[in-house]
């Protein structure tokens, strides 16, 4: 039974990806006056992230975990030892009701710790494909859910359920009279939107900036670069960029026809259930373990995406995988509809309430 105790510690950390839920779920607890922790590490992107959310955030040590024989596995192995140390403290002061946590190497000294303090955890899976910290802390999870359904097959040692997708429920409430005022855009040209926006999306905003005459003869271009990566030199019309945006996303999508974009979990299913049909540009085996190669290769065969290789991006492979999706629009899109499956924020808060109540 849940007790009185009005508190919940997240973790999650490493990408941004094992933080944008936790950073989502934040507000929906506290709407049920239930105060949310963060254990993270002490200079990771969920420091940056949760910092700036006015909540408690507890540092702890934390070790890289590699897929290879390393030196620095060893040394690491002291850093996520004394990691569980750190959180056994912080859980044993705070006495949580329960752990959610997102993954990522931070999250697996703290799903440890809670194991042996007796707290239960609740981790989430995005990927088709588990990461290395979930594969490890699951074994001593209360439960794991996941987004694809195929996934939770894969936890063998614990008790998984397929959730589906967790959503930002207002990306889908979009206005075309501001998108088109925020671009300039009109209704006469398709509108291609291009999500870059981080380190990893370099070669793909090359991509863009240096073709952008040629993507503007067919299309109106929204391209979302990432903090200090918009090229101010290119004046070319129909082409906006931006370098970051917040709420202002959802009247971006609702005048996009067709999305460009890295193949993230998170992101590929808000598109999903947003009807947009995607090129998914994964990043390959040389930038991360092959998680998003995987959740392309899943969208690609779902009839959701076309997918092309970043080694082999130039336009002949851009066009023919867009005018793809212009010949087949309806049909792709018909096939989103009939995907129900999804959480909003304050939906998965319910369940986990719910949950640490039995």
């Amino acid at each position: 039974m849940v007790s009185e105790n009005k508190k919940v510690m997240l973790t999650g950390g490493g990408t941004v990806g094992h933080v944008m839920l936790n950073k989502l779920l934040i507000p929906e607890f506290q709407n049920k006056n239930i105060e949310p922790h963060y254990i993270g590490s002490k200079k990771g992107i969920e420091k940056d992230i949760i910092s700036k959310m006015d909540i408690p955030y507890h540092e702890i040590s934390s070790g890289k975990l590699r897929r290879y024989l390393s030196f620095e596995n060893l040394k690491d192995i002291f850093k996520v030892v004394k990691g569980v140390t750190d959180a056994k403290k912080i859980l044993k002061r705070e006495k949580p009701l329960f752990v959610f946590s997102k993954g990522g190497f931070v999250s697996v000294p703290v799903v440890l710790a809670a194991a042996a303090k007796d707290v239960p955890v609740y981790i989430h899976e995005s990927d088709l494909t588990p990461g290395l910290a979930n594969r490890i802390a699951s074994k001593f999870a209360t439960k794991v859910f996941t987004t694809f359904e195929a996934t939770a097959e894969k936890f063998t040692d614990a008790k998984a359920e397929y959730l589906g997708p967790v959503i930002r429920p207002e990306l889908l409430k979009g206005k075309h009279k501001r998108g088109y005022a925020l671009t300039g855009f009109n209704s006469g040209k398709p509108v291609l939107i291009v999500m870059g926006g981080s380190l990893g999306a370099k070669k793909i905003n090359e991509f863009v900036h240096g073709n952008i005459d040629t993507l503007t003869e067919k299309y109106q271009v929204i391209h979302l670069t990432g903090k200090g990566n918009a090229n101010n030199k290119i004046k070319s019309a129909g082409y906006k960029q931006f370098e970051f945006v917040g709420d202002e996303l959802a009247d971006l999508l609702a005048i996009s026809d067709i999305v460009i974009s890295r193949s993230g979990s998170n992101a590929i299913f808000e598109l999903l259930l947003a009807k947009k049909p995607m090129v998914l540009i994964p990043l390959g085996l040389d930038q991360s373990r092959g998680d998003q190669i995987q959740n392309a290769k899943h969208f690609n065969k779902q009839g959701y995406a076309e997918v092309l290789k970043e080694e082999n991006l130039n336009l002949e492979n851009l066009y023919e995988k867009l005018d793809y999706i212009d010949t087949n629009y309806s049909d792709i899109t018909y096939k989103m509809t009939q995907f129900k499956h999804g959480f909003n924020p304050g939906e998965l808060v319910d369940k986990l309430i719910g949950e640490a109540s039995e």
